[in-house]
């Protein structure tokens, strides 16, 4: 039986659990089929590149289905019926892994790595000139004053 990956964008309104649900339907119509699915991660909350049906973000899912394309064709029926489907794509493979996470998440990791160690020297601060002070706070001459200040200030009314 051919290999297929899918990776499908739920709306962001939706929670985890409902995400899940729809992925079960999805397995529902494989295993029916007589599939399987072999691999399911869930990518999490995403920023989408564009604007899709005044969505900003989506809940990601990638799926590694092995199937008969008859049930690959009434999967991708039921995903584009659903109104919380954003979008779906599917792409025949040769191989799927399903022990190796995907470089989505692979990188979600070496990213978090990354961020743990050193960043380098920290850079000039907005209120400061950068010529070797000590860390003060130089936004105290543009912070309110209270009525007692201001009215001592002003001098003749009392």
């Amino acid at each position: 039986m051919p290999l297929y990956e899918t990776v499908l964008i739920a709306r962001n309104d939706l929670t985890q659990q409902q995400v899940d649900t729809i992925t079960d339907q999805i397995s529902a119509i494989i295993t029916d089929a007589g599939g399987e699915v072999k691999k399911r991660e869930y990518w999490g909350l995403r920023g989408l590149a564009y604007r899709i049906k005044k969505n900003r973000k989506g809940h990601y899912m990638l799926l590694g289905l092995e199937c008969p394309p008859a049930a690959e064709q009434e999967m991708a029926r039921q995903l584009g019926l659903n109104e919380d489907v954003l979008r779906h794509m599917t792409l025949r493979v040769e191989a799927i892994d399903a022990e190796a996470p995907s470089a989505i998440l692979a990188k979600r990791g070496d990213d978090r790595e990354r961020d743990r160690g050193f960043r380098g020297p920290r850079p000039a601060g907005r209120f400061s000139s950068g010529r070797g002070r000590e860390r003060s706070d130089d936004r105290e001459e543009f912070r309110a004053r209270g009525r007692d200040d201001d009215d001592s200030n002003r001098g003749g009314e009392e």
